[in-house]
């Protein structure tokens, strides 16, 4: 626990900043078991943000524990750990007025519900959604070859297969990537974001333009 710290404000209010930026900062969570399709459609989502000229990052779970999070394991407490230090980062780039977009297995229920209580307290929206297969087709897919290695016992306390998954009771954007495709997915949470005016449907480029 750190001491002896005091919190800084800057000159700059969240409110300023986003009007200065012409954009809302917020958080888009993609959670699901690995191969589910959610690193796709958040790699389709940036693009497709980023060419409207709508600032956004995306955040990916591999990627990170590659730097951040490299110290981390993958038992249920590094699991956790893991999930705190992003959800820690996201708010940052979302307090920034950018959209942060992460791409997270985040298994545990309560870790992603902590992600969102963080972002509450700040005012920041969250915004989570579900990239849902079935464990048979994620299975099917196994781009990495994880699943195989997980049932071969290569592989210790591996989500969906050795370790669990608490999939979202009430996400706010569902997607069941088995029976979309991935311009679909894209387009139900862009639908989403502009309902709850995070975004402006005539700042968005049309698919056919």
């Amino acid at each position: 626990m750190s001491t002896n710290i005091t919190w800084h404000e800057g000159a700059v209010s969240k409110e300023e900043r986003q009007t200065l930026l012409s954009q809302k900062g917020f958080t888009i969570w993609f959670t699901g078991l690995s191969a589910s399709g959610k690193s796709t459609l958040a790699t389709a989502l940036e693009q497709t943000l980023l060419h409207s000229g709508i600032s956004a990052y995306r955040l990916d779970g591999d990627n990170v524990r590659f730097g951040l999070n490299k110290n981390l394991g993958f038992g249920p407490e590094d699991r956790t750990e893991n999930i705190r230090r992003i959800s820690e980062v996201a708010k940052l780039f979302s307090d920034a007025a950018v959209i942060a977009i992460t791409s997270f297995i985040s298994p545990y229920r309560q870790d992603r519900d902590s992600a969102r209580e963080l972002h509450e307290k700040a005012g920041i929206p969250f915004v989570e959604v579900y990239a849902d297969a079935p464990l048979e087709v994620v299975e099917q897919r196994d781009p990495k070859g994880l699943y195989k290695k997980a049932k071969a016992g290569e592989i210790k306390e591996f989500t969906g297969i050795s370790a669990p998954y608490e999939a979202p009771e009430n996400a706010d954007v569902h997607v069941k990537t088995h029976e979309v495709s991935v311009e679909q997915g894209v387009q139900q949470v862009i639908d989403y974001l502009i309902s709850k005016g995070l975004v402006q449907a005539d700042k968005l480029i049309k698919k056919d333009a």
